[in-house]
């Protein structure tokens, strides 16, 4: 298994994005709200889509890193970034 997480400034972005990559088949792909440490204001958020895919097991392997730079080029793209490790619940 792989996971990805790709942040964004607006929600609409993030949105689009995760239907485009859930339409293509991916394991799970969710929107999440990612909170700037010390903020409570839900203004000051992120958002961040976040993919799981069952189907790459070697971490280390072409696929793996192929998911790497599409994930970080499509952040790129949008005016975001890319966590190639996300530590998500």
């Amino acid at each position: 298994m792989t996971e990805h997480l790709m942040i964004f400034a607006d929600r609409e972005t993030a949105d689009e994005i995760a239907a485009e990559l859930a339409d293509e088949g991916f394991t799970e792909v969710r929107v999440i709200r990612v909170a700037h440490a010390g903020d409570d204001d839900a203004e000051d958020a992120d958002w961040g889509v976040h993919v799981r895919e069952e189907m790459v097991d070697d971490p280390s392997g072409p696929v793996e890193g192929g998911l790497r730079d599409r994930f970080s080029a499509l952040a790129e793209e949008h005016d975001g970034w890319y966590d190639p490790e996300p530590s998500l619940p």
